[in-house]
């Protein structure tokens, strides 16, 4: 027979994995009687979980919705397919992909050694089509989640447009996806401001098991601030751009956040920027709309490019 503690937790996996169950059924599966199912099912709902009895033949316990979500308790197998599906989320734009980053790092910090090795294994094992955007190293983005959850100091290695290295030491806050990256705001405890760090750059440095007090920064201020640093940061040619469409309109097919400023309620101007003008003249044609380029001559020779080789690609092709 179980002891109590095993056996609770053997009686809530069980409740889990199946809509309900008769007091028979658990007493078989628990080599206990059905008296003691029925003190194990008090004893479990003293610890919050809220457990339903339904009287009869076709009675029995189920575990039921409550008003916080109870911890699970999952097997091998279950566990190493959460963890594999968290690391694709993360990946994905689907709008969780920093909720299933923290889930992931709460989860593999409890992975016992040989389920991480089966993790590990699986994602070695796949091939990804390959994309344009930079690859996503998990392991990367799980130790600075797990940072920033634990509120630990983060020492990393950071490698700079230019190309040189230098070691870093921070507290870090929050992470923001924008496109195919991922940037980390954090307090850089050299330079006593904040910055922002792209995590493809960053090589994180063992753990330094030094805690930190978060410093304020309004939540919904994170993004506009990161956004902020990385345009004036990152790009190496800006525009600005009259858009003849609505700005709720385009904010809605922008894959990225940008200043877009109404000018009327069919036109708009949107300030932006890129490396590359020529990819940024094609990107924005697939806003399928007319576009005016009022300042940014990089961008404007780009679109003039990009009609020329459109023209050729057209050939002697006849329109009607």
């Amino acid at each position: 027979m179980l002891e109590t503690s095993a056996r609770l937790l053997e009686l809530l996996s069980l409740l889990q994995v199946r809509h309900v169950w008769t007091s028979a059924e658990l007493a078989d599966r628990l080599g206990v009687s059905t008296r003691t199912v029925r003190s194990d099912v008090g004893k479990l709902r003293s610890l919050g979980y809220p457990v339903d009895a339904r009287p009869g033949v076709a009675g029995g316990y189920r575990l039921a919705a409550g008003t916080a979500m109870p911890p699970l308790l999952l097997d091998d197998d279950e566990a190493v397919a959460v963890a594999v599906a968290l690391g694709v989320v993360a990946t994905r734009r689907i709008g969780v992909e920093e909720t299933s980053l923290t889930a992931l790092a709460k989860l593999e910090q409890v992975l016992p050694s040989r389920l991480r090795r089966r993790v590990e294994a699986v994602r070695e094992a796949t091939s990804v089509v390959a994309r344009v955007d930079p690859p996503l190293d998990l392991a990367v983005l799980g130790a600075v989640a797990a940072a920033i959850r634990g509120h630990e100091r983060l020492r990393f290695g950071y490698t700079k447009p230019g190309g040189s290295e230098e070691a870093r030491l921070t507290e870090p806050q929050r992470l923001v996806t924008w496109g195919p990256y991922w940037y980390l705001l954090a307090w850089d405890l050299h330079r006593d401001d904040w910055r922002v760090f792209r995590v493809d750059r960053m090589i994180p440095h063992a753990p330094t098991g030094a805690r930190f007090r978060p410093r304020a920064i309004p939540e919904d201020k994170v993004v506009e601030y990161v956004v902020g640093r990385v345009s004036r940061g990152a790009w190496k040619y800006r525009a600005r751009v009259l858009v003849h469409a609505p700005a709720a309109q385009v904010a809605t097919r922008l894959v990225v956040p940008v200043d877009i400023e109404p000018v009327d309620d069919s036109t708009c101007c949107v300030e932006l920027g890129a490396d590359d003008p020529d990819g940024l003249a094609l990107w924005l044609t697939q806003l399928d709309v007319d576009l005016e380029v009022l300042d940014g001559d990089e961008l404007a020779a780009a679109f003039d490019r990009l009609a020329t080789r459109f023209r050729r690609a057209a050939g002697g092709a006849t329109t009607r």
